[in-house]
């Protein structure tokens, strides 16, 4: 994995927070993102970072706290950024009647790109998903659908990326073809990605430092071998179950 040579953060995260009535989804977190960096948020079910994400893309009003992105403050210019940006999950799903060729043509005139026909075309040669486009998207596989939907996160090259589980559901060949691509994708655009996986071996192959969320706030954050060497752990995972089952605080206080 390269490290990216400029220092300028395409994302700013400040005292962010979320409330929904008296319950706190996110409780003040602060991170950046480098440009060209990919960044993991990592955390258990419920830890907040799927509201995290959905902020990030002005999906969400904040109860608190500020989020830049590319320079703008997404509360008062995220219509600058967005089409700039973009988002991919297998957990959500394109309109089923739709063929796969239909929907990516309705997000690439939401993001008025040209050419649009050429680039659906190109976006299907090199995710391998050509002859698809003529099936509804209701009609597709699990790992079929992730491809479609990486597709359509790609379509306007985004500066900055935003992945939710890039690769569930994907068999081990096809998920390290994706992690390649994505790789290849980052270095050649120089994209900053924001991934939250549950594929610990994926968080210490694609990212340069992560970010632990437990509880709506992150509790630590590090470059993956920084993580392994304060916990003494062999991998990601043991980190994980460390942080999600508070062990480094038990031993510490044996």
């Amino acid at each position: 994995m390269s490290t990216p040579s400029t220092s300028h953060h395409s994302i700013r995260v400040e005292s962010l927070t979320k409330r929904y009535g008296a319950v706190t989804a996110v409780d003040g977190i602060s991170f950046e993102v480098a440009a060209g960096h990919t960044v993991a948020l990592l955390g258990g079910n419920g830890a907040g970072k799927t509201t995290t994400i959905s902020m990030l893309l002005g999906l969400l009003l904040p109860t608190s706290g500020r989020i830049e992105v590319l320079g703008h403050d997404m509360l008062s210019g995220r219509y600058r950024v967005l089409p700039r940006m973009n988002f991919s999950s297998p957990y959500v799903d394109l309109p089923h009647r739709l063929t796969v060729e239909e929907n990516l043509t309705v997000y690439a005139h939401l993001y008025g790109l040209t050419g649009v026909k050429r680039r659906i075309r190109q976006m299907a040669e090199e995710l391998e998903f050509t002859g698809l486009l003529d099936r509804p998207s209701g009609a597709l596989s699990a790992g079929q659908k992730t491809r479609v939907a990486l597709a359509k996160a790609l379509l306007n090259e985004p500066e900055v990326l935003l992945l939710d589980e890039p690769t569930a559901s994907l068999d081990p060949d096809t998920a390290d073809w994706i992690r390649t691509y994505l790789e290849r994708f980052r270095d050649r655009t120089g994209a900053t990605i924001l991934l939250a996986s549950h594929n610990m071996a994926e968080v210490e192959r694609l990212c340069h430092d992560v970010l632990m969320m437990k509880g709506g706030r992150i509790v630590d954050r590090g470059a993956p071998a920084d993580l392994l060497t304060r916990f003494g752990r062999a991998n990601l995972e043991e980190v994980f179950l460390d942080i999600a089952r508070d062990r480094r605080q038990a031993d510490a206080a044996e």
